[in-house]
């Protein structure tokens, strides 16, 4: 059985620029850097990616053995929990950042998504819960 969802990633054009977004927007703390990726903390147990695109096309040798290749292409989404609490805080926040709040949604189930863009264009999103039956 799955416990939780623990990693995902999204694939950048620079890596640097990317962290920053991350970093300053959202407050996710570096834990691991290389030349190809970056491992950020997301509050839980949660872990963002940020991979070069094209960086990890062939497989990538550690000291416990070989990860395979991957990589992703296009325009991608995540979204992150937030409490009801924290939704006009986050529209100050994200305001105050230089961020464009490009579509607030009030959800089937009751919550409320914003959704903006990092340098990269992937759509991000903050959500209050009510957004699925389980959250």
């Amino acid at each position: 059985m799955i416990s939780h969802l623990l990693e995902t990633s999204l694939y950048v054009e620079d890596l640097g620029r990317a962290a920053a977004f991350y970093k300053d927007v959202l407050g996710f703390p570096v834990m691991l850097q290389d030349d190809r990726m970056i491992g950020l903390q997301v509050p839980g147990s949660a872990v963002l990616l940020l991979f070069l695109r094209g960086g990890s096309t062939t497989p990538s040798p550690t000291p416990g053995g070989l990860i395979p290749a991957h990589d992703g292409r296009g325009t991608q989404h995540l979204c992150f929990a937030i409490p009801v609490a924290a939704l006009q805080d986050w529209d100050r926040h994200l305001m105050a950042r230089g961020v464009t709040v490009e579509s607030r949604v009030i959800q089937t189930h009751g919550g409320t998504s914003l959704y903006f863009r990092d340098p990269d264009g992937h759509s991000v999103e903050v959500a209050t819960p009510g957004l699925w039956p389980n959250f």
